[in-house]
């Protein structure tokens, strides 16, 4: 894996980090204003734009009771699309606390389109998916 992907990879990784600290301004930076988006919160709709994401964030802030889950990024793959266009795709795993006080951990498989803007990689699309075990 190269410089760059490697790069991509940690800034996927800093914008789940923006999304557990509840860091509105790190994340909008890491996103493009026009952000679009598929995942469960929209159920089955694309989004776009970051008010629909903001949402979440002034919903988490609010909650005195908040518990910083842990994101790790799993079989991450980046696919360059040229000098200002990547695809990073990987496995989420989301750790927290259940209301019962136990470890639980969730995952989502996930796709993040990430485009070179003035200088800096902006996140343009994802679509998340939650991952269900095959039967």
């Amino acid at each position: 894996m190269d410089e760059s992907q490697q790069y991509l990879i940690k800034l996927s990784q800093c914008l789940l980090d923006s999304i557990a600290n509840r860091d509105w301004q790190a994340y909008s930076e890491l996103c493009d204003e026009t952000l679009t988006a598929f995942e469960p919160e929209a159920v089955g709709h694309l989004v776009t734009g970051l008010p629909f994401h903001k949402f979440y964030f002034d919903l988490l802030a609010a909650r005195e009771d908040y518990q910083k889950p842990n994101n790790t990024i799993t079989q991450p793959h980046v696919r360059m699309l040229g000098d200002s266009a990547a695809v990073v795709s990987y496995v989420r795993l989301v750790q927290k606390i259940d209301a019962g006080g136990r470890p639980l951990t969730i995952s989502s498989e996930e796709t993040r389109v990430w485009e070179k803007k003035g200088g800096k990689w902006k996140n343009v699309h994802f679509h998340r998916s939650p991952t269900t075990p095959s039967s």
